[in-house]
């Protein structure tokens, strides 16, 4: 120990005189936890920070007047949920399994379903009730739904092209369930290819609650949009097993009002990294003596 003490005094020694500054040392970067297995069983992924052209080419099939591209910059890292939310960890939570697709409808197969039938209100409050439990309140996780601009980042995950995967429709049934081969019912999620962020039925499967009003997007560059103040509708996206392909394009916007439920709506949760204790690596770190 003593010895180890002496090396340390003596490396710190001559990285001063090397003209260092204790003050300016800088500690070692606290880490969020790449992926988080929540209490309720639910997975999330860090969807790391960055710029991306929102929206659509007026040449895309399936473009709509909606979606002006424009650049956007998400400045902070965020976790998202890898899948849709489930029956099963909808109904954990809530008490309750408002979802069409369940019982004899599906065999009774439906726990790892998407929850549907879900109003933008009940979401939201899946999301307060979620961050109120006990485990996640001490882990000090916080949920909400996501905004539509971080919807898209996601989806995209680095790709420009019609869906997060290729221009071609043609590999739409290997990623998402639609009309073509969604059987007229929902879908056990994660059954088919994720996109590059580790993301499954980003298309299809049930249309996805963002956390803003519906608006038009703005002419210009912008950072961290969050949606107009007050309008008509609250945003979703995705598309649904009901949807054509053009729908589940990852441009494509819908809306509904914040009250309304129908069998092809769901969500899927995100999180700031801030509410997560962080990791740090096992180097010592210098700081600041607390003012008395």
């Amino acid at each position: 120990m003593y010895r180890s003490i002496c090396k340390w005094f003596f490396a710190v020694s001559l990285w001063i005189a090397g003209g260092a500054n204790l003050c300016d040392a800088q500690s070692p970067q606290a880490q969020s936890p790449k992926e988080i297995i929540n209490n309720n069983g639910m997975k999330l992924v860090l969807i790391p920070k960055g710029t991306f052209m929102m929206g659509s080419p007026e040449s895309e099939e399936g473009h709509e007047e909606d979606e002006v591209r424009h650049e956007v910059t998400i400045s902070q890292d965020y976790y998202l949920g890898v899948y849709e939310v489930t029956q099963a960890q909808y109904e954990k939570v809530m008490g309750r399994n408002p979802s069409y697709y369940q019982g004899a409808k599906v065999d009774n197969q439906n726990a790892e379903l998407p929850v549907d039938s879900v109003s933008w209100d009940e979401a939201v409050e899946f999301c307060k009730k979620l961050s109120e439990l006990p485990e996640e309140k001490k882990a000090g996780r916080v949920y909400r739904l996501p905004t539509e601009a971080e919807w898209e980042y996601a989806c995209r995950a680095t790709s420009e092209t019609v869906y997060s995967f290729d221009d071609e429709r043609g590999l739409l049934p290997e990623y998402g369930w639609f009309d073509r081969n969604g059987s007229d019912r929902t879908h056990t999620v994660g059954l088919l290819e994720p996109n590059r962020w580790g993301l499954y039925d980003m298309h299809g499967n049930v249309w996805e609650w963002c956390s803003d009003w519906y608006g038009e997007y703005p002419a210009g560059a912008v950072i961290d949009p969050s949606g107009p103040k007050e309008s008509g509708g609250r945003v979703n996206r995705g598309g649904s097993w009901n949807n054509t392909a053009e729908s589940c394009r990852s441009a494509n916007r819908f809306r509904d009002g914040p009250l309304d439920r129908y069998r092809l709506l769901g969500f899927r949760v995100a999180m700031s990294p801030s509410t997560v204790p962080q990791v740090v690596g096992d180097v010592p770190q210098v700081v600041d003596e607390p003012k008395r």
